[in-house]
Order: structure tokens, then sequence, then C-alpha cells
């Protein structure tokens, strides 16, 4: 029998909407993206995975801190109107976000990361710190639940799945790109990041602009 099947609906739509989110979250080509980058051309694929996972572990306790202080004001959220505004500012916010992503014009050092590759648990804890270090991921989490209406907490076992899938999302897109890093070493530079960011950048745009068409109209994907 199909495991999801046996799944409450709201339950599995948390778990998809976790998915988008940790891998939207993750995605935006920042110091920890280009440190991902240049650790896995310069000290191997396994370092670049566990300075992902480092900002991963960051971006979930981001993403706890955000849905708890949501949950204190579901009252206000809840309300249709307010919902309304709060999912199309939401929206904006992806905007924003999606042309920040698109104009962004990173640059990938050649310079070597150090001349110690360090043991993994160093390369984690670095990029935990440095990610952790930048609390205005907070805006995007804000941005992203609302937008998805994510944060539920009178069902606590379905928004645990819901964190869970956010932490495996992240995780897909670490894994992800030291895959393509790793294979495209000799090529993969700035303007690979530059495409990238271009295609991330995209894919929010069209996304920050249909929610805000199925808000206006009253329409829902979920």
């Amino acid at each position: 029998m199909n495991f999801w099947a046996e799944l409450p609906v709201s339950t599995f739509e948390l778990f998809v909407k976790g998915l988008l989110i940790g891998i939207v979250a993750s995605a935006p080509m920042g110091p920890v993206g280009l440190l991902c980058i240049r650790r896995t051309m310069q000290k191997g694929r396994i370092y670049g995975l566990v300075t992902g996972a480092g900002a991963a572990l960051s971006d979930l306790l981001y993403a706890l801190m955000t849905g708890f202080g949501m949950s204190f004001v579901m009252d206000f959220i809840e309300n249709e109107r307010n919902l309304f505004w709060l999912q199309l500012g939401g929206s904006a916010m992806l905007f924003l976000f999606g042309v920040f992503m698109f104009r962004s014009d990173p640059h990938v050092s050649n310079r070597p990361v150090s001349n110690n590759k360090g043991t993994l648990v160093h390369n984690f804890v670095t990029s935990f710190l440095i990610t952790f270090s930048n609390p205005l991921i907070i805006f995007l989490f804000i941005a992203l639940f609302a937008r998805f209406a994510f944060v539920v907490p009178e069902h606590p076992i379905n928004q645990t799945f819901g964190y869970i899938a956010i932490l495996l999302g992240a995780m897909l897109w670490w894994t992800g790109l030291t895959y393509i890093v790793n294979k495209m070493s000799n090529s993969f530079g700035s303007k690979g990041i530059r495409r990238m960011n271009h295609t991330i950048g995209a894919i929010v745009l069209v996304v920050a602009i249909a929610g805000s068409i199925m808000t206006l109209f009253r329409l829902h994907v979920y």
C-alpha cells in the first residue's frame, strides 16, 4: 500500500511545501553558496556537501524560530482579510527576492580556500556559523510561510513533517549543486553561477506573480 495515500492530505501538502521552501531558502548564491562551490572544486564533493549541511541546519533553526513566532499570531493570520494582505505581502517580498537573485552577479575566486582541507566537522561548523550569522533569512521564511500558508500549529504532527521536509529540501539543493559542480569543475565558474541565479530568479518571479494573481482572485493552489 502507498505510504503517502495513508497520510492526511494536509500532511502531504505541508511536506511538498516544506521541500519547496527548503530549496528556495538554500538557492541564493550568497557567501555560503560560493563557499560550498569553492570547497567542492578545491577540496572535493564531500567537503562541499557538509558545507551545505551546515547551512541547511542553520536554515532549519531559523525556520523553526519563524514558525514558532508566527504561531502566536494565528488569530490575526487566520482572519480572511489579514491573510489576504499577508499573502499578497509575501508574494511582493518573493518578487523582490527574485529580482535580487536575477540581478546578482556573484564571483567565484580561484584562490584556494585554505592550505589545509580541515576536518569535515570543521567545514560543517564554519558553514553553520556563517549562515546563522545572517538573521535576515527570517524575512524570506516569513514571506514563504505566508505565501504557502505553511504554519498550522493546531496540527503539530503535520507541521513536523513540514519542517523535516524543509531540511530535506535544503539537502536536495546542496546535493544537486555539489554534483553539478563536481561534474563540471573545469568549466563551472562565475558564468555558471550567474546563469543559475538568473534561472532561480526567473522561477521565483513567476511564482511570486502567479501567487499575487491567485490571491487577488481568491484562488488557491493548496
